[in-house]
């Protein structure tokens, strides 16, 4: 069994073997992800740094992950989990030991639960549903981002090939 900074390499690979379905952004400095951090609070879990690292943000066969970037027409603002999660906070009331990574498609999102750190350091992904105040009321759908995230786009590219 792969660990989760495993995973976060071979998802890596997953995404160069298919450029033709996926998008990514230029990765993310150490400048921006301290900044990133430093807004949320919280530091991210290795697994998700990684890729953060590689890709800012992605997307492959309709799978969309948020990461962390900037655009020029926002300037510095820090866009994808950053400004997601704090919106998420300031709307919603979502408990500050969430970091969205994704949106779920029924109106929920997919969080990593820093509440619960693993000896890795990393964090189980959550759904959470605007309105729930307790993380611990929170659907567990991973044990750690790297394992969910490479699962979650290797389904998506293997139902896009087959579907072509």
């Amino acid at each position: 069994m792969m660990n989760a900074i495993q995973a976060s390499e071979q998802l890596i690979e997953l995404i160069h073997r298919n450029e033709d379905i996926a998008n990514y952004a230029d990765g993310c400095d150490a400048e921006t992800m301290a900044a990133a951090e430093d807004a949320l609070g919280i530091p991210f879990p290795p697994s998700y740094r990684y890729l953060i690292e590689e890709f800012g943000t992605w997307d492959i066969a309709g799978e969309e992950f948020l990461g962390v970037y900037t655009t020029p027409a926002m300037g510095s603002t820090l866009l994808g989990s950053v400004a997601e999660t704090l919106d998420a906070r300031n709307q919603y009331g979502m408990p500050p030991n969430l970091i969205v990574v994704m949106f779920d498609g029924m109106g929920g999102l997919v969080a990593l639960d820093s509440s619960h750190v693993d000896q890795q350091g990393e964090y189980p992904v959550v759904v959470w549903n605007p309105g729930v105040m307790h993380s611990e009321d929170a659907e567990r759908l991973g044990e750690a981002f790297g394992p969910f995230a490479y699962a979650q786009c290797q389904r998506a590219v293997t139902s896009w090939r087959e579907t072509e």
